[in-house]
């Protein structure tokens, strides 16, 4: 199984150079980056974990492209992803744009974790009617889906549209590896049969109950099964747990590490080596 990591890296952590290198050295799978553009100080959405005190990293995070770019540029095998991209705030033709260039340097390497967030008050400042982030973010996908197309594509949807265009680079192989990030629920197990690779649950916890539920939604959209990827993300492990999720099936998993500086993250790092 795949070890790979998640950190929020923000202006006061381990710089995302030393990090990349210091992950590809050790033998490390990947480098997975959280995105929030902005957490407005008069918020009323609860946070989604415990408590209701949002940790200061939330409102500090660094751009997970630029930061990835960086990290792609001193690595050679470290797989790259984002964990999650909020879809629905991002204006989708430059979306596509910076995602085929950063697989494109990257040689292949970039993963988008996709997500539809939880801070109402974030995605309204980016014009998100909350009730239809979904289906924006479905549409979204569908729209960049057609400017990675090999040929000139145009789509029109819901949401937006795009004339046929060239619209170069693109990412290897088509599009990138795409994995939805959410709570299990029939609506995200719908959508990520229709147009993902796989699931990216946070946390990792009840997929004895619910991978049964998710692979039947797979199969019934006439997917593939074996080609079904469950990514359990945020993970703090322990040997018995990642054992669990690689009886599950589980290729790849997540660790989170502290967003903290350069020592303390390397710390992390020395025990998290266990694992590999």
């Amino acid at each position: 199984m795949r070890i790979s990591t998640t950190i929020f890296l923000t202006d006061e952590t381990i710089a995302p150079v030393r990090l990349a290198r210091e992950l590809e050295q050790r033998g490390f799978a990947g480098l997975y980056l959280p995105e929030h553009t902005h957490i407005p100080v008069e918020r009323t959405t609860p946070y989604p974990a415990a408590g209701d005190v949002l940790p200061p990293e939330y409102g500090r995070t660094l751009d997970p492209f630029v930061a990835l770019g960086q990290a792609a540029a001193v690595t050679e095998r470290l797989g790259l992803g984002t964990g999650v991209t909020l879809i629905a705030q991002h204006d989708p033709i430059v979306l596509a744009k910076q995602i085929a260039t950063l697989d494109h340097l990257s040689g292949g390497r970039f993963t988008l974790g996709v997500g539809f967030g939880w801070n109402k008050e974030e995605a309204a400042d980016h014009g998100v009617h909350w009730p239809t982030r979904r289906e924006l973010g479905r549409d979204r996908m569908a729209l960049m889906r057609a400017l990675w197309a090999a040929e000139p594509t145009g789509y029109e949807g819901e949401f937006g549209y795009v004339r046929p265009s060239f619209a170069h680079p693109k990412p290897a192989g088509g599009a990138p590896r795409t994995l939805l990030g959410g709570a299990a629920g029939p609506k995200l197990f719908a959508q990520i049969a229709e147009y993902a690779d796989g699931w990216l649950p946070i946390g990792g916890r009840g997929l004895t109950q619910t991978l049964p539920v998710l692979r039947e939604a797979w199969e019934k959209a006439g997917r593939d099964p074996k080609t079904l990827q469950v990514v359990p993300y945020g993970v703090l492990p322990n040997p018995g747990k990642l054992a669990h999720y690689a009886e599950l099936g589980c290729e790849e998993v997540v660790l989170q590490l502290p967003p903290g500086r350069e020592d303390e993250v390397l710390r992390a790092l020395d025990e998290y080596a266990a694992y590999l």
